[in-house]
């Protein structure tokens, strides 16, 4: 009780420090340049001095940014507040003070992802209403004999293979309902199966270009550059690393998940409830459909989950409250406020600066050995905090331009980045399909740093050691 009274105390010393520094930043920006001292608006003199205000602005709102990184990751490690709580003071700062409009702060709420968090908790939701989960639950129990094992082993192979060429977030997605229909069967703690699904979602993704984002931003960064690159030479390090993820899972990491424990199992539950069949079938087909269409990728992804969750409810596969109920509003209002501070990351510079920063760190002309290793870590820590698709489209053109001054063949630095994106597994809002099992599962934060950080320093080992080899620095030597 003390030790959180004291947690309290000294977040509200870091609330109290950032108001008074934020008020401090505010006060002391430059005036405006005087256009008639200066020749007029249309003069050089006059537009060099407004773009020096303006880049002292920007620094300034950078700075504060770095700080709100710093309260806000304390906040979500310490958990003095529910961090969906604390996340949502983010787009509030932003908006309150200006630095990003009402619209950027809370834009969050109308990302991509958030809208297919949305709509999959409904079609999930209606797998458990008609009961549809439960009974592939019950099903993969027996054609596995029980064995947790077994199905965290399947799940994770069959997660690898989806999200190699999918949508990871979207392979989540499907997959979630189903995994807690699983684990509620047999009575195990859900966060044993869910947490091995939001990894191997990450580590899949590495495969090929398009299992996600920063595998095609270092793609495009490389051909852009002259240097092809296909779509499955992902698959020299995504098929290791995925590897990695698997046995990593199945001898540590999941003696690392916390077990707290199921109330009993789906038989016990279920005693004398009686479940629709034609509902159950209905809920199968949608469920179906919704993978086929975020498979073929012909229409946005989030308009085929919200189509499907509405499909569910006019089907009366859930009622209007059920869909309300089966939404997890604390993930949605988690990854919607924490992508306020990737927003801002962005916009105001912050993650450049950061970056800049320690790259200049290592003198004017670093080993290419040494830039792959400073840029994967710096590339893996703001992607646990920031968008992992933005960490890529901010440090591929970095390593890129490095790497070609000191006269090494830049492929190894820009994919060392593009994997280090990829290796999401320290935080709940890394990336959407941490966010998404983080409600469901019943974690803590740290829960996913104990977890998550041991595979992050193997997946990085891993690359300082393959990646160089696959694509040497110096390919005629």
């Amino acid at each position: 009780m003390k030790d959180k009274k004291l947690v309290r105390i000294i977040g509200v010393v870091l609330v109290v420090a950032l108001l008074a520094w934020t008020v401090s930043v505010f006060m002391s920006q430059p005036a405006a340049p005087d256009a008639a001292a200066l020749g007029g608006e249309e003069s050089q003199a006059y537009i060099d001095a407004l773009a020096a205000q303006k880049a002292e602005i920007q620094h300034g709102y950078a700075l504060l940014t770095l700080g709100v990184l710093v309260v806000i990751a304390f906040f979500f490690i310490t958990e003095a507040l529910p961090i969906a709580i604390a996340a949502m003071f983010i787009p509030c700062y932003y908006a309150i003070t200006g630095i990003m409009s009402l619209k950027d702060a809370f834009g969050g709420f109308v990302d991509s992802s958030v809208i297919i968090f949305g709509g999959m908790f409904i079609v999930g939701g209606a797998m458990f209403q008609t009961g549809l989960a439960q009974k592939i639950g019950l099903g993969c129990v027996k054609i596995d004999g029980g064995s947790q094992t077994k199905l965290v082993l399947a799940i994770m192979i069959i997660t690898g293979t989806l999200s190699a060429f999918l949508s990871n977030t979207g392979t989540v997605a499907v997959l979630l309902p189903v995994c807690l229909g699983i684990a509620d069967a047999n009575g195990w703690s859900r966060g044993k199966l869910l947490m091995p699904l939001a990894i191997m979602a990450s580590a899949g993704g590495m495969i090929t270009m398009a299992g996600t984002p920063p595998n095609m931003t270092a793609a495009t960064t490389l051909n852009n550059a002259g240097i092809p690159f296909g779509f499955f030479d992902f698959a020299w390090f995504g098929i290791p690393a995925a590897l990695l993820s698997i046995v990593y899972v199945m001898l540590i990491g999941n003696r690392l998940i916390p077990d707290r424990g199921a109330t009993g199992t789906v038989e016990d539950e279920e005693e004398g409830k009686v479940y629709d069949s034609k509902k159950q079938a209905i809920a199968g087909v949608i469920l179906a459909l919704t993978i086929i269409f975020m498979a073929l990728d012909i229409v946005p992804l989030g308009a085929v989950a919200v189509l499907g969750g509405l499909i569910c409810v006019v089907t009366g596969c859930l009622n209007e409250k059920q869909c309300y109920d089966s939404i997890d509003w604390s993930t949605i209002f988690l990854f919607a406020g924490a992508l306020g501070l990737a927003n801002a990351m962005a916009k105001t510079g912050a993650g450049a600066l950061l970056a800049n920063t320690i790259v200049g760190a290592m003198g004017g002309s670093p080993s290419p050995y040494v830039l792959m290793i400073v840029l994967f870590l710096v590339a893996g820590s703001l992607t646990q905090f920031m968008s992992n698709t933005a960490a890529a489209a901010l440090l591929c053109p970095v390593g890129l331009e490095i790497a070609t001054a000191v006269g090494a063949d830049p492929t190894a630095v820009v994919l060392a980045i593009g994997f280090a994106c990829c290796s999401a597994y320290v935080t709940p809002v890394a990336t959407p399909p941490n966010t998404m099992v983080y409600g469901p599962a019943g974690f803590s934060f740290m829960d996913f740093v104990k977890v998550g950080f041991p595979l992050f320093v193997l997946t990085g080992i891993l690359a300082i050691v393959l990646v160089p080899i696959i694509w040497p620095f110096f390919p005629a030597a």
